[in-house]
């Protein structure tokens, strides 16, 4: 994911829990229509609608928009592209972190079957 180092020109995102939409706008340097825009077209942003419909972003929410901001505005893709970028990287991470956890568990099966032997 693309955080601060890879954006140099744009601000470091606060720790806070929730961020509106005018806030993810300054941070990110996109427009608040441009926002609602991504989230008709990116699957992956869904932020949290509370009272009045409005928006609440969290911290993964804004370095997913980076993300998307990066894709589109500096490398060149399309929306279609940058959608398929996302989704094919969110499934070698889904994979990855699968493998590590069938790793991790199979190392502890080996260590209480160790212990059972004994």
């Amino acid at each position: 994911m693309l955080e601060a180092a890879n954006n140099s020109e744009l601000p470091p995102i606060p720790t806070k829990r929730y961020f509106t939409i005018g806030e993810v706008g300054e941070l990110c340097a996109v427009k608040p229509h441009v926002l609602r825009y991504w989230e008709q077209e990116f699957p992956q942003l869904k932020p949290l609608k509370r009272r009045g419909n409005r928006r609440y972003y969290q911290r993964h929410d804004v370095v997913m928009i980076r993300q998307i901001r990066s894709l589109l505005y500096e490398q060149g893709f399309t929306i279609g592209g940058a959608r398929q970028k996302l989704s094919g990287s969110e499934a070698k991470n889904d994979l990855t972190h699968s493998l590590e956890l069938i790793q991790q568990m199979r190392r502890e099966l080996e260590e209480l079957l160790t212990t059972l032997k004994h």
